[in-house]
């Protein structure tokens, strides 16, 4: 089986953030960029699958040269190998989702890890959208996952409670804090 984990190189929380001259960026100036700390989590679900059942593990991240510290960070992890979109522009959700589904489809990732969100930008969808360019089924906001053959048995969160949903391979999983502790 290939498993994939779609990863962003994102400032870090701690970091003092300053907005450009233009408004139109950030400051570069003393930003820090760490690994998503979402992403961490589908990492882990990633290599934690792959011990268990077998297989490829392979991290895709889109942006610049300094998206190899992340990537880096995952091969030290136990990714098995990291492919880098290399795009220096800004991207809309649609755009990173439509890059991201290309590559998943060329390296034939059956099982995808995203984080639930980026730190940066904050907006949840890159996962789903991708999920819907693939025809891949999707399961946000996970907290528990179980892989049993094609059939996924996962705990996401909802407000007030937790619900499990079943579904089947192919499919992408969003993680949630919680859904280990990563190595």
């Amino acid at each position: 089986m290939k498993i994939a984990v779609c990863v962003s190189h994102v400032p870090d929380t701690a970091a003092k953030i300053n907005i450009t001259g233009d408004g139109k960026g950030i400051d570069q100036n003393g930003v820090t960029y760490v690994v998503n700390p979402y992403d961490e989590f589908a990492i882990e679900e990633a290599l934690k699958t792959k011990e268990k059942l077998g297989g490829d593990t392979v991290v895709i991240s889109l942006g610049g040269e300094a998206n190899k510290e992340t990537l880096r960070k995952a091969l030290a992890m136990g990714i098995d190998n990291a492919v880098l979109l290399k795009d220096d522009a800004y991207r809309d959700s649609l755009s990173v989702a439509k890059a991201l589904a290309d590559e998943i489809k060329s390296q034939n990732a059956e099982l995808v890890f995203f984080g639930k969100q980026s730190v940066d930008f904050d907006n949840s969808v890159v996962g789903q959208i991708t999920a819907e360019l693939l025809g891949y089924s999707c399961v946000s906001v996970v907290v528990d996952f179980k892989l049993d053959g094609n059939k996924i048995i996962a705990e996401r969160e909802i407000e007030g409670g937790k619900e499990v949903v079943e579904t089947t391979l192919p499919a992408i999983i969003t993680a949630q804090k919680g859904l280990n502790e990563p190595r």
